[in-house]
């Protein structure tokens, strides 16, 4: 289209050139009234008006059919993770173990993010897992919420592959909670069910209380029918990583992964998050990935990661005795010793 844009241009001018020089030719010469010309040069002008306006309504057309091909692809696709034939249903209630059995992961045929991995999370365990940007953390979290398939290896859940439990049953058991969290345009009570839709207006109310979320709601203008906009925006960042938080509490599950997700939030709103998560991860098995070392005083233990392997494992209070290894060499760095 640009180049086409600047044809147009030039073939405008070129034409009304071309029939300025030979019609002022014959309009000299008598054989062409002045009227004529005048008449003509609009003519030029109005043809070229029409297909440059049949080009931009080809140009949408064709942008159309391109978005549309896109989505037709989208629908079509098969998913990386495809649902169980026959779904084994978790017992109830779940206790929450996870278990990684000679994982191996990589995100292409070349690359080994995750090689040989053997990692239990019992339930109820709070587990903070450390390490240097690129080290898998992240993809420890993905491969437990079922983002993605190890390429070889297990992981199991209550003694469940994760390959053999339904989707909408790990989804309700499972979650996992980033940095950046979606919200949609509508109230905050609407953001808040989209995890439960039967939940009472009093139920919202407590999960929003037990993230240190009601304060603030409660001093919009609207509390919780206050509209957040498009993605949230009316929001600050901090207040829409405790929605997100209240949002996921609400659902209830029994399995609840945090990555890097208090990052955008101020101390005092961290510190307020990490008082109500001793209450509310009790029972829970979670894991809390962080860089920040605050994590520490909810975790029962900690992990550190190096190039896809475990390299430490322990109490913070274990780790710290040991006076050397990854972890102490961490706690130093974040202290300045």
């Amino acid at each position: 289209m640009s180049t086409y844009y600047a044809s147009m241009a030039a073939g405008i001018a070129l034409a009304t050139m071309a029939t300025l020089t030979v019609g002022g030719l014959r309009v000299m010469d008598g054989a062409m009234p002045l009227g004529a010309l005048a008449a003509f040069i609009l003519y030029v002008g109005m043809l070229f008006s029409a297909v440059q306006s049949s080009a931009n309504m080809m140009d949408q057309l064709l942008t159309a059919f391109a978005g549309a091909r896109k989505i037709t692809e989208f629908l079509s696709a098969e998913p990386s993770v495809p649902e169980p034939p026959h779904p084994v249903p978790l017992a109830r209630p779940v206790r929450g173990e996870i278990r990684f059995d000679s994982v191996s992961f990589g995100y292409s045929d070349e690359s080994h993010e995750i090689t040989g991995l053997d990692l239990t999370l019992r339930p109820g365990q709070v587990v903070a897992m450390l390490g240097s940007t690129g080290a898998g953390k992240s993809t420890i979290a993905k491969l437990i919420a079922r983002f993605y398939d190890p390429t070889s290896g297990r992981i199991l859940l209550d003694g469940i592959d994760l390959k053999d439990i339904a989707e909408a049953e790990l989804r309700s058991t499972v979650v996992l909670l980033t940095q950046e969290m979606f919200l949609f345009s509508g109230t905050i009570a609407d953001n808040l069910r989209l995890s439960r839709p039967d939940a009472t207006d009093a139920q919202v109310a407590e999960a929003a209380m037990a993230v240190g979320a009601h304060h603030f709601i409660a001093a919009l203008p609207d509390g919780y029918d206050t509209d957040v906009r498009h993605r949230g925006t009316r929001l600050s960042a901090g207040q829409r990583q405790l929605l997100a938080f209240a949002r996921a509490f609400l659902a209830d599950p029994a399995v609840i992964i945090l990555d890097e997700a208090t990052a955008s939030l101020d101390i005092p709103t961290e510190r307020a998050l990490h008082h109500a998560l001793r209450t509310l991860l009790a029972g829970r098995t979670a894991l809390i990935i962080a860089h920040r070392l605050s994590t520490l005083d909810i975790t029962d233990r900690v992990l550190v990661v190096e190039d896809g392997r475990i390299v430490d494992d322990g109490t913070p209070a274990e780790l710290l005795a040991k006076g050397s290894g990854a972890f102490a060499a961490l706690y130093r760095d974040a202290h300045g010793s």
